[in-house]
This record gives C-alpha cells, structure tokens and sequence, in this order.
C-alpha cells in the first residue's frame, strides 16, 4: 500500500540523491580526471573519446535537472543507457561485486533501475517544473 501523503517527498528524496550522485561524478570527470583525461580514458576502454565529453555533460546537466525537478521522467530515462555502459563497458570486466578491483557492474546497474523506477515515478514534491498531475499521489508526476 502506498501511503499517499509520504511517498511524494520519498520520491524527492530519490530524486534529489540521484541528481547529486551524478552531479558529483560529472564534476569529477571535469575537474579532477579533467576532460581530456576522460576521453583518453573512454579510448582506452575502445569508446569513442568523444563520448567521454557527452557522458560528463549528460552527468553534470541530468544531475542538476534531478535535483531541481526539471523533466524528470525525460532526464532519468536518458540516463538508463549512459548507466547501461558504465554497466558494460566501464565496469563490465570487473565482474559482478563492486569491491572488486575496477569496480564490478553491479552498482551502475542497480542505478539503471533505480533511474528506470525514477522515471515511472516521476518528480515527486517540491519540483522546480512540475510535471503532469499524477491520480494516484495527487501531486506533479
């Protein structure tokens, strides 16, 4: 049973984690690994370098678009693939367990499906742009 009165700031607090979550990695890339690090990172691993810059950029602006509620059903969507590759081609090697050396790929696919329910929740309360009214919670989906 869904406790209508609470799960709207649960959903938020999902919300507002995961936003931060990539914000934070994104930045990283940015800052620390720098760039063009990330590129030559994403080459080493047979991606395009390009995508490297892509997936920062897609890290820094879903993060902050979670984080204010700005279309979140889109924003988490679009971020099931980019954890999809983290998955499989960032992580995939390590195997399974994310204490492994590397990093397994569990972690990542545990976010691809927490942005998937994300994305079938939607804003939750306190969105900056709220989406459609949602019949069941009676807030902005």
């Amino acid at each position: 049973m869904i406790d209508l009165k609470t799960a709207p700031y649960a959903v938020t607090a999902l919300r507002v984690t995961t936003g931060a979550l990539f914000l934070y990695h994104g930045l990283v890339k940015y800052f620390v690994f720098t760039p063009a690090g990330t590129a030559g990172y994403f080459e080493s691993i047979g991606l395009p370098g390009a995508l490297g810059y892509l997936t920062m950029l897609v890290e820094i602006l879903g993060g902050l678009a979670l984080i204010l509620g700005v279309k979140t059903r889109l924003v988490s969507a679009a971020l099931v693939p980019v954890l999809l590759g983290a998955a499989y081609f960032g992580h995939g090697s390590a195997g399974f367990g994310w204490s492994n050396a590397g990093g397994g790929y569990e972690y990542p696919l545990m976010w691809a499906v927490v942005m998937a329910a994300l994305a079938g929740l939607g804003d939750g309360a306190l969105a900056l742009v709220p989406g459609s009214k949602d019949a069941r919670l009676g807030q902005p989906a």
